[in-house]
This record gives C-alpha cells, structure tokens and sequence, in this order.
C-alpha cells in the first residue's frame, strides 16, 4: 500500500512548523476534537472491508460458522446471525462515518478560519507599524495581493490538512490494519509498490512550489500595476495611454496563464502516476490471489474483503498525491507571509527609553545627515533652530530635502548622522508614542478613512467628546459646510473622502490637528492643491492653528512663508540661508532670487 503524500523539504518544513507554534498551537483542544472525528471516521471505514469478507464468508456457508480472526484470538460466529444482523452492522458503521464527517467538517472550518484571521491580523498589524521605508519596497496593490491570494493558498492548505490529511491517512492506517488482518501476505505485496510512486510525485511537488512562488509573486505585480493604472485613468485617458496599458497589462495576465497552465499541467501528472500505481497494486493482488484461493490457502471472502480494502484506499491514496502539491504551494505563501512579518523595523525605541519631557517645544536639527540610499546624501549636516512658540518656514526647489527634514521629527525616518532635539532631548531616546503625540502634521495629501466626518476628526484624539469635535471644526472653518451634509457629522466621507471637495477633506485635516492639540505642529504644503476660495479659507483656519505653537512650515507660495519668524533656505540638502523675510531680502542671495521670480509669475499678463 503506498503512502504518496511526500515528505516536507527544505525551507516548507520550518515554515509549517512555525505553522504549528505559532498559530495553530493555541487551539490545540480543537484540534484534539478534530483528531478525534478522524479516529472515528477512519475506525468506520476500516469496518466495510472486515463486513463484506465477514458477510461473503457467511453467504458461502449459510449453514456453517464463520471464523472471525480477532486481535485476541479467533472467534467462532453462526453464518445465520450474521446474515440476520449484518445489515445492522452496516447501519451503524456509516451513520457513525456519516455524522462524524459532519462533525469534522464543522470543527475544522471553525478553526481554520480563525488561523486565517489571526495571522491576517498579525501580518496586518506588523505592516501598519513597519518604517516607511519598508513599506515602500512593495507598492499597495502589491501588499494587499498578500492578504488574499498567498492566504486562499495557506487557508486551503490548512483545510485540506485537518479534513484530507488527518482523515485519510487515518483511513488508510485503518483500511491497511483491515487488509493485514484479512491476508499479511497480499498487503506486503501491495506496499512493495509504494515508494515506486512515491519518489516522482515528491519531485512534481518540489517543483509545484517553485512555480507557485513565481505565480504568487507575479499577482502581486499584477495588483500593483492594475491599481496603479486605474488610479491615474484620468491622466491615461489625457495622454491617450489606453493602449499602452492594455498591453503591459495583458503581458501580466499572459504571463500569469503561462505560470497556472505549468501548474496545472504538473499536478496533471499525478493522476497518471496514482492511476499506473493502483492499477498495479490491483494486478498484483489478482495475480497473487487467485493462485492461493486455488491452493485453499484463501476465501472468496477474504478475496473480496481486501479487493474492497485496496478499492477504498485508493481514493484517500490519491487524495493525499494531490495534497502535496496544495501543501507545497501553501508552503510558498507561507515563505512570502513569514518573511514579511520577519522584517525588524529600523525605527524602534531604544532599551530604557523614557517619555518626552513637557517643554517649551523648541526643535533643533544638530549637524543632521540623511540618506535614503548609500550614493546620494537627501540632507547634508543640516544645523538650525525652530524656536519654540515660534513659525519656521523651510523654502527651496523640489527634492531640496525640505520633506524629508519633516519626516525627521516623528521619526519617520531616522538621521544618518546627527541629531534632533526637542526641547533639548534626541528624539531616538524617547518612546514613539510621547513623541508623536506631542506633533500634528498637515499635509497636501490629506487622509481620510471610509468612515464618517465625526471618527475622521476624531483620529486626533479618540477619547474627545462630541462638543470638542463640533469645536475643532469650527476653529477649523469646517462645520458649516459639514451641517449641510446629509447626516451632517454622522455623515460618510467615502472611499479616501471621495465625496468632498479638496477644500473641504483638507478641513477636516485641520479640524483632526485642532482636536489633537499638539505644541509641534508641521506643515508639509497644506494648501499647494487648493482653488483660491478654498486656500483662503485653509489659509486662515491654519493661521488659528499655528498660535502658540511650534511651527514647520513648507509652502510652495513665498507669499505664505512671508510672516515666519524665521525661514530657512534649503538647495540639495543643505542649508545655504537663515533669516525673516526682510533680512533675507536685504542679502539678495537665493531667498531674494526665488522672490523676484514668484513675483514676476504672479504679474498679470500684458494687454
């Protein structure tokens, strides 16, 4: 009898094991019931074989007894009560089967699912809290491909292994014990054959997980690329980019059906093999058979009992063929998930790190360097002072480095050299968490979450009442246009606050940073998208929110900076001027230059 299902290899095994420690160990009492139903299931169909010798045995002698060769002896039985109560036996023994296949089926869905969510959560959760750095090596579409394709393989895998895996090879277990205790000789005969198809269906498994490794990663691409296009329709429909796309994305899709036709052709391969094995095993057991019932050494009994025997393995034995295929293929997905949550962030607290002390709110850059890649420094021993209480407008050409000083202060990122302070504490030596809730950031690109107004201004503070959200989109300049609504607060925003005008999402931005209350604010071009009518109201919201607070601005408008305290002139990493506006004016270096042509852009033009 031949056990097909191959052994796990390579890098499958650890990761299955993983499987086991880390998420399936915690439902063990369910699994301890799910074992159980397979013992039952198994124990049951190892019966019909035992029942149809019992009962053909029975038929041959009517009048006689039948010797029913018990672990603990033979044991004599009228053929009449045999025949009398067979059927009862037959009854029992697949109602038995019947219900426990239920039960089986039930348990396990309840578990695997919850396995599933677990670890979608787990992976969700490591995702949302990695460095942007991390998350930007693979583009959305691509990580959201993750949560569905990789764990479809990795939940049917888990499935098929408690209700195909258990199950059948308990089955066969049971039906091999069933044969043994009909005829030793034939099922020796029978396994002879096994590792014979065994050893071809392990390699068509091996190679299984090499080609769902590339069709997993080659989906991801696909999202990616098709969430990409559809997002930018506007600008492809404008530049007439249609059939471009259509031809990028059809070599994806191609490449895709290539990579599932390999696939399928391989796991093709298996019923052959399975076929040629049976058939085999089958020939041999006829050829074996018939000499020894001509000998009187067996029973057409015994004939038919372990004909019936190899008949119902054949099913469970071909089952677990194709379960090797699933199982290197959800081997894969697991390789991708456990690698993803494996990597360490860069930005992480310190051992002994202590909460940001309360201060004024003063923000100093020492010296700070920075580099997104080895061979092109973004910032370049960056030194100055944002006083507290104070607004400090960084100015200077796109790809100047004025973001990513930004994203120095909630470490977004973290300083290649150098440091920077707050209120004279580096921000690596204090935990995330006080650090960022002594910030609010406003940006151009604002983020709202399908969910109504009142949570999207609530993210500045869950714990906020209903009075204080109301205020904060006053102070905002939001809560006219937010009453007008249907449903006003309560009303949905859509998918990325698609239902609202530019103006109104980037209110409720600000409304988010007037419930926060933070001492630091950052402005990161908050008003660059806007129509006139809208900046001037965002122009005079952000002036209501910027009193009293520590501010870094960048603006694309000089006209916005122009009331700073102190601006700062930043081209290809460095600092190159610091001063106010009429200062800098007077030096007429780089500030005075970006001035002279913003003016002369806002001239109307002549009659």
């Amino acid at each position: 009898m031949a056990l097909t299902l191959a052994p796990l290899t390579g890098d499958t095994l650890p990761a299955v094991a993983r499987l086991w420690r880390d998420w399936m160990r915690p439902y063990r009492l369910q699994l301890a019931g799910v074992l159980g139903l397979v013992f039952l299931v198994a124990t049951a169909t190892g019966l019909y074989p035992l029942i149809i010798k019992v009962a053909f045995d029975a038929f041959s002698a009517p009048a006689g007894e039948v010797v029913l060769r018990l672990p603990t002896g033979p044991l004599p039985v009228s053929s009449r009560s045999l025949i009398l109560y067979g059927p009862f036996f037959v009854i029992a023994a697949t109602a038995v089967k019947g219900f426990s296949l239920l039960g089986l089926t039930v348990l396990t869905n309840r578990v695997v699912t919850r396995i599933e969510a677990d670890m979608q959560t787990a992976l969700y959760a490591h995702l949302i809290e990695a460095d942007l750095a991390q998350l930007g090596r693979e583009s959305p579409g691509a990580l959201t491909q993750r949560f569905t394709t990789d764990f479809a393989f990795i939940k049917e895998a888990l499935t098929r292994l408690s209700t195909v895996f258990l199950r059948e090879l308990a089955t066969i277990v049971a039906l091999v014990t069933a044969m043994a205790l009909i005829d030793p000789l034939m099922t020796m005969l029978a396994a002879i054959l096994g590792p014979f198809v065994a050893i071809p269906i392990a390699r068509i498994g091996q190679k299984l997980k090499r080609v769902a490794l590339a069709t997993q990663e080659q989906i991801g691409g696909m999202a990616s690329f098709v969430s990409e296009s559809l997002a930018g329709a506007r600008f492809a429909k404008t530049y007439g980019l249609e059939g471009y796309l259509k031809g990028r994305v059809g070599e994806t899709f191609d490449e895709i059906r290539r990579l599932k036709m390999k696939a399928a052709n391989t796991r093709g391969r298996l019923d052959p093999l399975l076929e040629v094995g049976g058939g085999l095993a089958v020939a041999a057991v006829l050829a074996v058979v018939s000499r020894r019932i001509l000998a009187g050494e067996s029973t057409v009994g015994d004939f038919t009992g372990f004909v019936s025997a190899l008949i119902l393995a054949a099913q469970p034995i071909r089952a677990l063929g194709h379960l090797n295929a699933i199982v290197q293929e959800a081997g894969a997905a697991l390789k991708r998930t456990f690698a993803k949550m494996d990597e360490a962030p860069a930005i992480r607290e310190r051992p002994g790190a202590r909460e940001l002390a309360t201060g004024n709110g003063e923000v100093r850059f020492e010296r700070v360097s920075f580099r997104y890649r080895e061979d092109a420094a973004a910032l370049d021993r960056v030194d100055f002072v944002a006083p507290a209480g104070r607004t400090t407008a960084l100015v200077g050409r796109s790809g100047s480095g004025k973001s990513t000083l930004l994203s120095l202060v909630p470490r977004l990122y973290d300083v290649s050299e150098g440091a920077v302070l707050i209120d004279g504490q580096d921000v690596r030596d204090v935990t995330l968490r006080s650090l960022r809730a002594r910030l609010a950031v406003v940006s151009q690109d604002v983020v709202l979450f399908d969910d109504t107004v009142r949570a999207n201004i609530a993210f500045g503070r869950p714990e906020a009442g209903g009075d204080e959200i109301v205020e904060a989109a006053k102070a905002a300049a939001a809560h006219d246009f937010i009453m007008q609504l249907p449903g006003g607060y309560d009303a949905p925003v859509g998918h990325a606050g698609n239902r609202l005008s530019g103006g109104e999402r980037q209110r409720l931005s600000l409304a988010r940073a007037f419930l926060k209350d933070a001492p630091i604010l950052l402005l990161d071009e908050a008003t660059s998208a806007l129509d006139s009518e809208s900046e001037q109201l965002v122009q005079l919201a952000i002036r209501r929110l910027m009193r009293g607070r520590t501010t870094l601005l960048i603006a694309h408008r000089l006209s916005t900076v122009r009331e700073a305290d102190l601006i700062v002139v930043i081209d290809e990493g460095r600092v190159i001027e610091a001063g106010s506006h009429e200062t800098l004016l007077a030096r007429g270096g780089t500030y005075a230059r970006m001035q002279r042509l913003q003016l002369l852009d806002d001239l109307p033009p002549a009659a």
